[in-house]
């Protein structure tokens, strides 16, 4: 067999490499037989290109596809050639090869992979928008990176899963990506001089950073090894490393002389007392505490709160908002809501006299094409709002506080309670609680008769809790 040349696009070409490997096994070619280019490659050897045709799928454990995908991000120009070699090895009686940590070529593979994955990690990690404004007004913000690897598709992903509702562009040498809230766009490469140097936001940040920074435990080598030196160029707050280092020394005596000044001993209620001033004192100034904060679900824009009087009969707690109810900004009002307003009007509870809310404030979605659809929250993220439910019904002190679905009750109670075992009355800290199903579990239901049969005995739960709040 002559010499078989494989010519792929300069990068992270999966699906360049995925066809080739296909095409080298139907014809049963050595690695050795196979000289791999790219599109900024000559062709030095002179050999020929393999014919590609409809060559069948191969099959490899899920550990080797994951390292190839990672391990084909790196700068090593050698890396569809060693990539190939561990194809080519597995499917020729080495299943297991991976496992075998001391191998030659397991060991490089997997030094790339980990320097591929600590390379995407600095990206998250060091990368900085900065504010524009695009030609018609729109507010875009553009950050520049210069990753060691091609890794720009493999880091891009956490980007607009984390800034979904800005528009954005990343220009990297290797290429651009720009979001405008809908669509991720590929962009040519990139230079330095393309994105601003610096915006309003970064003299608040610089200054932040002095504030916080701790004189008494600098530890430069520490410093350059989680923040090397190379991505200091384009941190804001880098350009004051320097600087604080060197008065490092004097700041940290200075601190310790105030504290050799300040009263030996300290008051702990003074302290208490303190730390309870800084919490809200209302319903309004929770409201705009989590209206201000970062949503704690994935993929999410603005949080939908809670609405009805302070000292409603009853308030009732849902899993987290729709998708109307994130476009309209008030809970409850999608077809779920529809439903629960015409039970409780069958049962005579008068919906102003109610309050509604979400365990969860913010919409967590996932996009499909133009359309957002529902995902369950995490227990864990379920419990990062807590806090906020259980101050939200301290400041509206309800008679009635009605678990609707088991997300609600994990919120309420802590713990994942079954709401067919649970439903009924129960007991939610100082509140009188009522269990009950969520009127969206109604909705799914698809016959007919189960259906109508479950919405009587939601709408009993309703009059049952209307007898509780009378009492």
């Amino acid at each position: 067999m002559g010499m078989i040349r494989m010519a792929l696009h300069d990068g992270a070409d999966l699906d360049g490499f995925r066809t080739a490997v296909r095409t080298l096994v139907a014809q049963h070619a050595p690695p050795d037989a196979v000289v791999w280019s790219t599109a900024n490659d000559n062709d030095l050897f002179g050999a020929q290109a393999a014919p590609v045709g409809e060559a069948p799928a191969v099959s490899l454990p899920r550990d080797v596809t994951e390292l190839i995908g990672l391990a084909i991000c790196h700068s090593d120009p050698e890396r569809f050639a060693l990539l190939y070699r561990l194809v080519w090895r597995v499917l020729n009686g080495e299943r297991h090869l991976l496992e075998v940590q001391s191998d030659p070529l397991v060991h490089r593979l997997q030094l790339m992979a980990r320097s591929v994955r600590r390379d995407i990690h600095k990206m998250h990690a060091f990368l900085r928008f900065r504010e524009t404004h695009d030609p018609d007004g729109t507010e875009r913000f553009v950050a520049w990176f210069e990753p060691e690897h091609h890794i720009l598709d493999a880091a891009v992903p956490f980007f607009v899963e984390r800034f979904r509702g800005m528009v954005w562009s990343i220009l990297t040498p290797q290429g651009a990506r720009h979001w405008d809230r809908e669509t991720l766009v590929e962009g040519p490469p990139a230079h330095k001089a393309d994105a601003p140097d610096s915006d309003a936001f970064e003299a608040a940040w610089k200054s932040y950073y002095e504030s916080i920074f701790n004189p008494a435990r600098v530890n430069p080598a520490a410093m350059r090894q989680h923040m090397p030196k190379k991505y200091w160029r384009n941190l804001p707050e880098a350009a004051a490393i320097s600087d604080l280092v060197r008065e490092a020394p004097n700041r940290a005596r200075e601190m310790i002389e105030r504290e050799a000044a300040m009263p030996t001993k300290r008051d702990p209620k003074k302290a208490v007392a303190a730390m309870a001033d800084q919490e809200p004192k209302s319903l309004r100034a929770l409201n705009a505490l989590i209206a201000a904060s970062e949503p704690l679900t994935p993929g999410a824009d603005h949080a939908v709160l809670g609405e009805g009087p302070i000292g409603a009969d009853i308030a009732f707690v849902g899993e987290q908002p729709g998708d109307q109810e994130d476009l309209e900004g008030k809970p409850f009002v999608g077809p779920a809501g529809q439903m629960l307003d015409r039970a409780l009007e069958e049962v005579g509870i008068d919906r102003k006299r109610v309050y509604v809310t979400n365990a969860v404030k913010h919409f967590k979605y996932e996009p499909r094409g133009k359309r957002r659809i529902h995902k369950k929250p995490s227990p864990g993220e379920v419990k990062r709002y807590r806090w906020w439910l259980t101050k939200e019904l301290e400041f509206v002190h309800p008679k009635l506080v009605v678990a609707l679905g088991g997300t609600a009750l994990l919120g309420l109670t802590g713990k994942p309670l079954s709401v067919m075992r649970a439903r009924g009355p129960l007991q939610f800290g100082a509140f009188p609680g009522y269990a009950t199903v969520h009127p969206s579990y109604l909705l799914r239901i698809p016959d007919a008769a189960g259906k109508a049969e479950a919405y009587k005995a939601f709408r009993d739960d309703l009059g049952r809790m209307k007898k509780l709040v009378a009492t």
